[in-house]
């Protein structure tokens, strides 16, 4: 049966017993529809096709949505085995905004019965070179034009390929930004140049409803997209601004105009790691006294630099990587915990701010206390083991454990005197989502990002910076810094690396004024995340940044960075409104911000001009 349902925006053709489903927008002669009917994935790898199960429907109303209401039953794979869950589905028009609201929910699954529900299924993309795009959150953002499909490693939502639950194409200007209304156990899957989503089970079971948004436009690009994922957080109250954690914490507002300065007192690599070197014994063990550090800090201050945020690696008894989540006492060589406090001394005289770096994930086997009931363990209860980090075999810290360690050594910091004001809790805004099957701590993954923002909060609760690695929006509203979110290259830091698909500022067009993101590199092309065609500083000023000082870094480039650090004085707490590509090169690039201020920057030639909304113009060349 077809049902034809519409609104002032949009008109839906839906015959839910094929999956057939047609999307007229308004204003466009572009047409959106269903590629296939949409099939679960069980356990053993089997399919089913829903096209295939008996299917009914009716018309469904509950005041806030009006569509269609379908029970898909009989449900078989291939081979004729029938399973004994349904599918209930949901395709309807949300009354006030028009979007396109789509939820699915299996009835009666056992554990471990299904791997994935690839539901709703994906749009059909026919759009020729040159008429369109697909929009991928893949890190910082991905546009990938039509005509040249990209490969993606997992999908994961809230993970490098999925900072944002969002994704959208756009076709002659007509589109349509796709939103994981219930992300935590979502994905997504490139069929060519096709975006299927999919669910996966939380604790073995498709417990709960799963809901997708989709909101079309006639007439937009990848900011419509952007701006339509933005009013969409700040309608449900989860769009928290820098002025908003200012506000609960002051010393974030130090961040503003401020560059990063990174460095590290110890470290010690583990033999049969992936980084040990055994032609270079020097390379596994050494140093940097923290009253090094503390002459280097007085060097920059001396050179100009009257606003720095130290951020520390290495601090603890072995170094880097090592111990966690209990590397105290801390590192002796490096001058013990009265050099550290001294370094931190240091740094509040020279009005900078002391920052560590810190780990709750990694739970390292020599870690004192260690114990595997700590651990996070899988479905078949397994744990994670690795030994690739410096500090060497180490699995997971289950999450609902590590707001106890960062209690207990936070308390220890106190009690040794070191002032800590900011902290990097290592891993929590990039690493996939944790499961615990344990049944004395389960978790879930949207109970994993809880626990891992409770950890961040605590910082905040003492006055700390709190900050992390990358920028998953599951976990930035409990963040003031993170340490990069730049965009997805073919590796991360091989020096010939280059852009996947086209760079977009994609999540800096949804939370610039809600982190502080610094940029790595001055004069150079290439950095981690940056393809060796790009300057970092050109990004930096294209997305309002701030940018990394270095301890040894001399005064040309201290003068030099301060072009990024005025500029991020001046907009760090202002919207990104737009992105625009100038040139069919995808070279040129020019961003507006919300009090008037524009950026303007060439990759090819390094030129870049900044004009602030007084008429002063800034410009230089990379």
């Amino acid at each position: 049966m077809q049902y034809i349902i519409q609104n002032d925006k949009l008109r839906m053709e839906y015959e839910p017993e094929t999956l057939a489903l047609c999307v007229h927008v308004a204003g466009s002669d572009v047409t959106w529809s269903w590629a296939d009917a949409g099939k679960i994935r069980v356990g053993d790898g089997a399919q089913i096709a829903l096209g295939n199960a008996k299917c009914e429907s009716r018309m469904y109303q509950n005041g806030i949505m009006e569509g269609v209401r379908a029970t898909y039953t009989g449900l078989c794979d291939a081979a004729g085995r029938e399973y004994p869950f349904s599918l209930e589905t949901y395709v309807a028009f949300e009354s006030s905004s028009g979007q396109l609201r789509v939820q699915a929910w299996v009835v009666g699954d056992g554990r471990g019965q299904i791997a994935a529900l690839e539901y709703p299924p994906r749009m059909k993309f026919e759009a020729n070179e040159g008429e369109g795009y697909t929009i991928l959150p893949r890190m910082q953002g991905t546009l990938v034009p039509a005509g040249h499909p990209i490969k993606i490693v997992n999908g994961f939502i809230y993970e490098r390929d999925g900072y944002m639950p969002l994704y959208g194409q756009v076709y002659n200007g007509c589109g349509y930004a796709a939103i994981y209304d219930t992300p935590f156990d979502a994905r997504y899957a490139l069929v060519g140049e096709e975006v299927q989503p999919f669910f996966v089970p939380s604790l073995g079971t498709m417990s709960y409803k799963r809901g997708m948004i989709f909101d079309f436009f006639a007439n937009g690009d990848f900011n419509t997209i952007a701006k339509i994922y933005r009013t969409y957080r700040a309608e449900r109250g989860k769009l928290v601004t820098l002025k908003e954690k200012i506000a609960k914490n002051p010393n974030v507002a130090y961040l503003i105009g401020t560059p990063i300065v990174h460095t590290i007192a110890a470290v010690h690599i583990k033999e049969g790691t992936h980084y040990y070197d055994p032609d270079h014994p020097e390379h596994n063990d050494w140093c940097i006294p923290f009253s090094t550090t503390e002459q280097k800090l007085r060097r920059l201050k001396s050179m100009g630099v009257e606003r720095a945020y130290l951020h520390l690696d290495g601090w603890g008894h072995h170094g880097y990587d090592n111990l966690h989540p209990s590397p105290f006492p801390v590192h002796e060589e490096s001058g013990g915990a009265q050099g550290m406090k001294q370094l931190s001394d240091a740094c509040r005289e020279l009005g900078y701010k002391f920052g560590i770096h810190d780990q709750y994930r990694d739970y390292y086997y020599d870690s004192p206390g260690f114990t595997l009931d700590n651990a996070v363990q899988y479905f078949d209860g397994s744990h994670f083991l690795s030994d690739y980090w410096y500090g060497g075999a180490h699995t997971f810290l289950c999450s609902a454990l590590a707001p106890d360690y960062v209690r207990r050594n936070y308390d220890e910091f106190e009690r040794l005197g070191i002032r800590i004001e900011g902290s990097y809790l290592d891993v929590f805004s990039v690493v996939e989502l944790d499961e615990c099957f344990n049944p004395e701590h389960p978790v879930t993954r949207q109970g994993c990002a809880q626990n891992r923002r409770h950890c961040l909060d605590m910082l905040t609760e003492r006055g700390i910076i709190p900050s992390s690695e990358e920028a998953m929006d599951c976990i930035i509203d409990s963040m003031a810094l993170c340490h990069h979110a730049p965009f997805h290259c073919t590796s991360f830091d091989a020096p010939d690396k280059v852009n996947v698909g086209v760079p977009i500022p994609l999540f800096n067009l949804v939370f610039h004024d809600c982190l502080v993101i610094p940029w790595d590199g001055m004069h150079r092309r290439g950095a981690w995340g940056i393809a060796c065609t790009d300057q970092p500083f050109l990004w930096a000023l294209l997305c309002g940044n701030t940018v990394y000082y270095f301890v040894d870094m001399d005064e040309d480039e201290v003068e030099y960075g301060k072009i990024a650090l005025e500029l991020h004085q001046k907009v760090a707490l202002c919207d990104l409104v737009k992105h625009e590509i100038l040139d069919e090169t995808t070279r040129k690039r020019r961003s507006t911000f919300s009090d008037g201020t524009v950026v303007v920057a060439d990759f090819d030639s390094g030129e870049f001009t900044i004009t602030y909304p007084d008429g002063r113009v800034v410009s230089g060349k990379d």
